[in-house]
């Protein structure tokens, strides 16, 4: 079943920031995931407000982890941590 890697994000230093989504994208893209949501517009109804949201789909669950623990996305995520504060998480969906 497929999955969403859903992340809510405080970006503290854009010029960092921009290197993990130059590099984040293409590893994502290389797992089967594609970006559905990415920094439109929101409306925070509960809990911590992160103005930027992303919500990528992958083919399932284990595509997306994978995709997380790769080398490439991690070379990525070097960029964004001190850069951004983050939460990250994936949910199976009901399709």
């Amino acid at each position: 079943m497929p999955a969403l890697w859903i992340a809510h994000v405080t970006v503290m230093d854009e010029e960092a920031y921009g290197k993990y989504a130059a590099l984040a994208g293409p590893a994502i893209k290389a797992h089967g995931g594609y970006f559905i949501a990415r920094a439109g517009r929101y409306i925070q109804l509960e809990g911590k407000d992160r103005p930027r949201n992303v919500v990528a789909k992958f083919p399932t669950v284990e595509d997306a982890e994978k995709c997380y623990h790769s080398d490439a996305y991690q070379a990525a995520l070097n960029h964004a941590r001190g850069a951004s504060e983050r939460e990250l998480l994936i949910v199976e969906t009901d399709e």
